[in-house]
């Protein structure tokens, strides 16, 4: 379809860390080649949005947030026929893609399986709101969706609600546990019970994890849990540090846990977390994004203990195939649609990032 000429979208933007939002008039204009323009259904605010927002992490400003977003195709680009899976694409298709997008080919790519380490990769509802085309994050109501990205068709069976989490949230702990290692039979503990977190928690169980613990000090988390695969959840901050390890090794028998996810965005617990584990447990950090996230561990426990410790930032593509596949394989056996528990209009932007910020909902959703 052609794109009416003068034909402008609303962008909430933020000039500068927490400032107000200002819904302001973008040009729309025809996707290029390489890219698809979507209308946007919903876009829900991850806790790295916050973090830029309240200026933990740097961010170009004035910017445009939002990066776990779904929409509809209004107009594909040259050269964009099909999706990552061979489905066909058209105009009013559903879709989500990649939370990032590269440059093209590369070492890292081509070689270290790493494309989400690509150097110059970008990341959307990250650029300043001046960056061509305007539209690249999910706090508006058109983005377009740029080259080198990887995009994905959605069922008609899933829900808004269940979709919108996928290509970061779902594909990140896919990425998390596979690089955990979390096999059958094994104890998983997971520190931080928020949207990933329980994600994590029911991608454990699927992949067999005999029994996950979870640990966060927000009491209606702890309970919501159990939905989602935990089998016991604790207040971290109700006892001292050396009664907590006890209480999760003697959970973990015979010596501790096999693997234990790090998805809570504090780096003082984790010396907790290499104390949980079993000599040769794995330890996955996911959630200590923001810059500065010092802490002194004693690395000879490293060592004496065979422990892996490894890190995720971003996921592999093949990890957002999988996060589809998982949410619409176990849709009904985890409430997937409850976790999004709080809807905004764009120009409740400032509201629904307030309300994130302060945990009053678990995922917060702009629907424009």
């Amino acid at each position: 379809m052609a794109i009416p000429h003068g034909l402008m979208g609303r962008l909430a933007v933020y000039e500068a860390p927490n400032r107000p939002f200002e819904i302001r008039l973008f040009p729309v204009r025809a996707p290029r080649a390489g890219e698809v323009l979507v209308r946007i259904r919903m876009s829900t605010i991850c806790r790295s949005d916050v973090h830029s927002y309240l200026g933990h992490r740097p961010n170009p400003c004035p910017g445009v947030l939002g990066h776990e977003i779904i929409g509809t195709i209004v107009e594909l680009g040259a050269g964009i026929t099909h999706d990552m899976r061979g489905e066909p694409l058209a105009p009013g298709d559903r879709i989500t893609w990649s939370e990032y997008f590269i440059p093209g080919p590369n070492y890292f790519t081509e070689v270290l399986d790493l494309p989400q380490k690509s150097p110059g990769v970008d990341k959307y509802g990250h650029m300043a709101a001046a960056t061509d085309p305007h539209h690249h994050g999910g706090f508006g109501e058109y983005c377009y969706v740029l080259p080198q990205s990887w995009i994905l068709k959605l069922p008609e069976a899933l829900t808004d609600e269940e979709a919108t989490p996928i290509n970061c949230g779902v594909a990140t702990m896919m990425c998390v546990t596979e690089r955990a290692g979390i096999r059958m039979g094994d104890a998983v503990v997971v520190q931080g019970l928020g949207l990933l977190g329980l994600y994590g928690a029911a991608i454990a169980k699927a992949r067999g994890a005999r029994r996950v613990i979870g640990l966060d000090t927000v009491a209606s988390r702890r309970e919501l849990a159990s939905r989602f695969g935990v089998d016991l959840a604790l207040d971290p901050s109700a006892v001292p540090e050396a009664e907590l390890v006890k209480a999760v090794r003697a959970a973990c028998p015979p010596d501790g846990a096999d693997a234990v996810l790090e998805v809570c965005g504090y780096p003082e617990v984790i010396p907790a977390g290499i104390a949980f584990l079993r000599t040769g447990g794995r330890y996955a950090l996911a959630g200590v994004v923001n810059p500065g996230s010092g802490v002194t561990i004693d690395a000879n426990l490293l060592l004496r203990r065979m422990v892996t410790l490894t890190g995720v930032h971003n996921y592999h593509p093949r990890n957002l195939v999988e996060a589809l596949d998982f949410v619409h394989a176990n849709r009904d056996r985890f409430p997937f649609h409850e976790l999004v528990d709080g809807k905004y209009r764009l120009d409740e932007a400032g509201k629904a990032m307030q309300d994130a910020a302060e945990r009053r909902v678990l995922r917060a959703a702009i629907v424009p």
